[in-house]
Order: C-alpha cells, then structure tokens, then sequence
C-alpha cells in the first residue's frame, strides 16, 4: 500500500454523547434547567439525530427530506439539516439550536480513538501517505491539530469543500491525486458501508471499523497496520 484513507467520524474521532453536548451548550449559555428534563431532552435529541457525528435520525421529517439527501455538500445545507432536526425538539431558547450545532465543531466535541495515534503514526513511520476523505459541512483541521493528529495527515479531502459527498468516486480519486499514488495502491478505512464503500469504483482496497463510542472500541484501527504491512510483505517478495 502506497497510502491509506481514513474516514472522520466513527472512524478516527467519535463525537462527545448527545447529553454531554447538550450540557455543554445549556451551561455555556447560562441556563438552568431542571435536571430530569436535561435528560429527557438530550434523548429527544439523539432520536431526532441532531447531533452531526451521533445517532442517525429514527426519521427525518418529510421537509427535510431532500436537504438531508445532500446535507454535506455545502456548510450551509449542513447547517440547515442537522439544526432543522434540532428544532423538532423544543429547547429553553430557539437560539440554543445553533449553539448545538457550533458546539459540535469545536475540538472539545471530538476525542480521537484509543489507537488512533498509534496507527497513524506508525504508518508516518513506514512513509505510507495518510489522508482524510470525509462527508460533512464544516472544517475539521481544527480538531486534527488540536488533537495533535494533523502532524500525521498529508491531505484533507471533504465533501463541503468539493460538492460533492461520499461514494462519488471524485472524492477518493482527488485524495489519491493528492497524495500522488495510484487508487490501487490504496487502502480506505471507514464507518460506512455504503459512502466509504464508494472507494472500490477506483479499484482501492476497503476496511470497515465498527462505529462504537471510544470506549467500546479500543483497538479497531490496528488491523489497518497488518493489512497495509501484509501488502508490503507481498510486495517484497
């Protein structure tokens, strides 16, 4: 393997819990509220599939349809999908939608995975070129540096910055351009089946991580160091 692609979230970073997020807004904005309906409220939520990063919606409302189809194309169609879904939910303040969704772009929303420094470092090691291909509205190189994980990543490639998202080949193949190495050199490692999956059109290898909070998945990025020292050893010999 000449490279490998990695995936955002559920794949390198997982987000912050619905609840978590939820407290973080409500106390940066100074509003109390009883403690029952915190709760009760960050479930709301995490069923609505509000917070970018989390839980899929259990539905998504028949006006947002066609926006949610093409939500990380654009910031603003971003925008506007996740806090539409937000507003199913009533909150102490109709400004507290927004500041949900800015919480979520914030370095403190991410915690990268156990193994994810010990991954990408040891493919920095091998000179294996490191990319990040991903589906969303907003720039994650703040999260990367403030992680200190953007000392390891040789190119960010994001659907909002394109227009276009995950499977379109477009994006993996102006990755692979980047980087300089052929598609078939290549390995993608993502959440999705379906969008990371798109990678295959160009003849790149696919390695699916399951997408579990941080704790229940300590060590799903380390096969990637196997699989990419098995090619090396295939191609030695």
């Amino acid at each position: 393997m000449a490279a490998v692609l990695f995936d955002f979230s559920g794949t390198l970073f997982r987000v912050e819990s619905t609840e978590t997020w939820l407290r973080a807004v409500l106390r940066g904005a100074g509003a109390g509220w009883p403690e029952g309906e915190v709760a009760a409220t960050a479930r709301a939520l995490e069923a609505a599939g509000a917070l970018p990063g989390g839980a899929a919606p259990g539905r998504v409302p028949e006006e947002l349809a066609g926006l949610w189809g093409v939500r990380d194309e654009s910031a603003a169609a971003h925008r506007a999908a996740y806090t539409g879904l937000s507003r199913q939910v009533a909150l102490p303040d109709p400004r507290l939608h927004d500041a949900l969704y800015d919480r979520h772009m914030t370095p403190a929303a991410w915690a990268p995975y156990p193994d994810a420094v010990e991954v990408l470092s040891g493919l920095r090691e091998r000179g294996i070129g490191v990319g990040v291909v991903s589906n969303i509205g907003w720039d994650l190189r703040p999260v990367f540096r403030e992680h200190g994980l953007d000392r390891f990543v040789d190119t960010y490639v994001l659907s909002y910055e394109h227009g276009v998202q995950k499977p379109d080949p477009r994006l993996f193949a102006t990755a692979c351009e980047a980087l300089g190495v052929d598609p078939r050199a290549v390995l993608m490692v993502g959440d999705d089946r379906r969008a990371d999956g798109g990678a295959a059109a160009l003849g790149c290898a696919v390695h699916f991580v399951d997408h579990l909070p941080a704790a229940e998945r300590p060590d799903g990025l380390r096969p990637v160091l196997d699989l990419v020292g098995r090619s090396e050893g295939a191609g030695n010999r």
